[in-house]
């Protein structure tokens, strides 16, 4: 979300929502994510939501002045990049007779992975790449995951390894990820990736998608980067600590605000883009930015409303797999 300059209009309009008489707002269409993809409308005012803890069916809204928004869609800019990427694959299977393929290896059943999975399996046949899954139970053990990744890594079918995360812990993740060859390490997860990255004047063969597609996002959407103060809330090897990496790799000044920081308000209210992968709702309140300011929420957060729990997608998601096979498509070519 883009904060821009203040506007004089005294009112708003906000689509997903409905005011009825008694001053309680509710969502239009509650189904699934909160979606703001639709929303052209520019925003004079910042809505503040509260739950009623009278009804689930209703959230009271207060309305404040605040400079207007707007969306950073990034639904709209996976849609783009897929359909580049098709390109790519169909150019290359009749160039060079190559078909891109993926190997995803799921262990246990949570159920978050298993939908992330089943969308990398979608994203590939969508955009023409080959697939292949496999799925060991949560009682599987360390060995046979390491025997799945050294048969992907031999065989030339396979162009890049996805080791789907959290594992069952009594696994070493470590071990396990660093078992993928580099060559095929599409989640930028090996330890040489890493440290390419966070080397001046080298170059990993890939970046983990997630603070890439951030990235991507403030690329797509004109944002200059070079010579902006940048907050990154959380310090996590997936997400934090890469988008750290990648903002001082576009010359911006970085500060990472994690759980010991003091005063993390401050030096948020400093930024002028904020990436927040912290994984908890509402952590970043509306006076912790400033006007101008620049915001991606890397994360989906489930929320108590009256013992019902609704999942918000509290700002546009990069779609983790775009990055994977873009960065896939270059390397076989």
């Amino acid at each position: 979300m883009i904060f821009t300059d203040p506007s004089s209009s005294a009112t708003a309009r906000f689509l997903p929502f409905t005011r009825f008489s008694n001053g309680v707002v509710s969502l239009r269409r509650f189904v699934g994510a909160l979606h703001f993809g639709s929303l052209t409308t520019t925003f004079p005012r910042t809505l503040f939501v509260h739950f009623s803890p009278r009804s689930s069916r209703f959230i009271t809204a207060a309305m404040a002045t605040v400079p207007s928004a707007k969306v950073i869609d990034g639904k709209s800019v996976a849609k783009q990049i897929r359909e580049e990427i098709s390109a790519e694959v169909s150019k290359m299977k009749e160039a060079i007779g190559v078909v891109p393929g993926l190997a995803v290896i799921l262990v246990g059943d949570r159920k978050d992975s298993a939908t992330y999975v089943r969308n990398k399996k979608k994203a590939c046949e969508s955009v023409g790449i080959n697939s292949f899954e496999v799925h060991l139970p949560e009682d599987a053990s360390e060995q046979e995951v390491l025997k799945f990744i050294a048969d992907f890594n031999e065989d030339p079918s396979v162009h890049g390894i996805l080791v789907q995360l959290p594992l069952p812990y009594h696994m070493n993740e470590q071990n396990i990820l660093n078992a993928v060859t580099i060559e095929k390490d599409v989640d930028g997860f090996h330890p040489l990736n890493i440290g390419r990255l966070a080397m001046r004047g080298r170059e990993p063969l890939f970046v983990p998608c997630t603070p890439k597609g951030c990235i991507e996002l403030l690329h797509r959407y004109g944002v200059d980067i070079k010579g902006k103060r940048a907050v990154v809330i959380g310090r996590s090897n997936i997400v934090g600590m890469p988008a750290a990496l990648l903002l001082q790799r576009e010359d911006a000044t970085v500060s990472i605000v994690h759980s010991r920081t003091k005063k993390p308000e401050e030096i948020t209210r400093q930024a002028d883009i904020i990436i927040s992968a912290v994984g908890q709702p509402n952590m970043v309140r509306g006076s912790w930015i400033k006007p101008g300011a620049v915001i991606i929420d890397v994360g989906i957060n489930p929320v108590e409303v009256s013992g019902l729990f609704f999942f918000f997608f509290l700002t546009f998601i990069f779609w983790v797999f775009n990055l994977h096979v873009s960065l896939l498509c270059s390397l076989v070519l």
